[in-house]
């Protein structure tokens, strides 16, 4: 493994850095592969799984706190979502600027059909209930730390 090969004998925590980054983005790639029959994005799926999830309309505002995303990037993901009818986009009053988000029939089925997918589940299931959440609890504690500098 390249990673170790160059990082790990120097440095641990940057070689620990390089394997979230590494895990991350294997993940987000198995992701990806299994929702080429939905036509979506690993990120799509994850708006989508939250506007589920609310219960509500959610705001860009509310979109942000739960996808860690900027609204700008939002805004732009959802208008995207939007033209591809997953989403309906619904000013608040005729005056406002604020505006909400909500499933449509298409956005519901493909969020249905994408929930049941398996690539999460398999790759997670290599850790232990303990060890899962060991693994939580740090990346807690480095979420924490790195919030504070952003």
């Amino acid at each position: 493994m390249f990673g170790e090969m160059v990082i790990g004998s120097k440095n641990r925590r940057l070689y620990a850095r390089y394997l979230i980054g590494e895990a991350r983005h294997l993940m987000y790639m198995a992701r990806q592969k299994e929702l080429v029959p939905c036509h979506i994005s690993p990120r799509q799926g994850g708006i989508l799984d939250v506007l589920s999830n609310i219960g509500h309309k959610a705001t860009l505002a509310e979109l942000a706190k739960y996808t860690g995303r900027k609204m700008s990037s939002l805004s732009v993901q959802m208008t995207r979502m939007e033209n591809d009818g997953l989403v309906k986009k619904t000013k608040e009053t005729l005056k406002s600027n604020l505006v909400s988000f909500e499933l449509t029939v298409k956005g519901s089925d493909i969020y249905n059909y994408s929930k049941d997918m398996k690539s999460d589940k398999i790759i997670m299931s290599v850790l232990s209930d303990e060890e899962c959440e060991q693994l939580i609890s740090m990346l807690k504690k480095l979420i924490n730390k790195a919030g504070k500098y952003v």
